[in-house]
C-alpha cells in the first residue's frame, strides 16, 4: 500500500496524552507561524495543539506509514523526501532540524517523548490490516453481529467444543510477522486428502 506523502517543510507529530508534547506547544505554535511551512499531525485530540490548525491523523495512516514510534517527532521534508528527523525534545536537535538558533531557550535541554499511538500494542494488529494491505488468500467467513463466535466455529466443524481463538485477519497477520517465509509457501502435503499446507494455513491454525 502506497504511503501518503508528507508536505514539504517541517512536519510535527504530537498527541495531547503526552507531557512532552504539551510542553513543546509554544515551540510548535512558533514554528507554525514562522517563515518555514509547518504541518502538525495530532494523533488523538483534533483540537490539539491550539492555534496550529493541526491535521487529525484519525486512522493513524500518516503515523503508521512514516514510522512514527515516538511523539513528538519533528521531520524536515524537502521535495517530498525526509532529510532529517528528531524525536522527543532535544533542544540542539530541534534547532538543527529547523535552522532556528534560539529555539526553545526557555525549555529544558532534553525531555524524552512518549510512545506513538501507531505502535500501541492494542492497536498495531488492526493498523497492520488497515494500512499494510492484506495478502491473505484464505476464505473469509462473515459472522453476524449477534452470532456467538464459539458457536459459529463449532457449527462449522472447526472445533470439537473446546474453546478456540477466532483467527481474525489481524491475528493471523500478526502470527505471520513471526516468520520470513512467504505466506503461500507450501510446507507439506497432508493426507488423507493430500491438501497443500501453506505457511498461511499453519498460521491460521496456530491462532486457533
Amino acid at each position: 500500500m502506497t504511503a501518503p506523502s508528507l508536505p514539504d517543510g517541517l512536519v510535527i507529530f504530537v498527541k495531547r496524552d503526552c507531557a512532552t508534547c504539551v510542553m513543546v506547544v509554544p515551540i510548535v505554535q512558533r514554528l507554525v507561524h514562522g517563515s518555514i511551512p509547518c504541518t502538525v499531525f495530532t494523533q488523538d485530540d483534533p483540537t490539539f495543539p491550539k492555534g496550529t490548525n493541526a491535521m487529525h491523523d484519525a486512522d493513524l495512516g500518516f503515523s503508521w506509514h512514516h514510522n512514527i514510534e515516538t511523539v513528538p517527532t519533528l521531520i524536515r521534508v524537502v521535495d517530498g523526501r525526509e532529510i532529517s528527523r528528531t524525536v522527543g525534545w532535544v533542544r540542539s536537535e530541534w534547532r538543527s532540524v529547523t535552522g532556528i538558533g534560539d529555539l526553545g531557550s526557555e525549555l529544558v535541554e532534553f525531555r524524552p517523548g512518549c510512545g506513538s499511538l501507531s505502535v500501541d500494542p492494542d492497536l498495531t494488529d488492526a493498523l497492520r490490516v488497515r494500512h499494510s494491505g492484506s495478502t491473505m488468500h484464505a476464505r473469509r467467513l462473515e459472522i453476524a453481529e449477534r452470532e456467538d463466535e464459539m458457536e459459529a466455529l463449532f457449527a462449522r466443524g472447526w472445533t470439537d467444543g473446546l474453546p478456540v481463538i477466532p483467527p481474525t485477519e489481524a491475528r493471523v497477520m500478526r502470527m505471520l510477522s513471526g516468520t520470513s517465509r512467504a505466506p503461500q509457501e507450501t510446507v507439506a502435503i497432508v493426507p488423507p486428502d493430500l491438501v497443500q499446507l501453506t505457511v498461511e494455513k499453519i498460521a491460521i491454525n496456530a491462532v486457533m
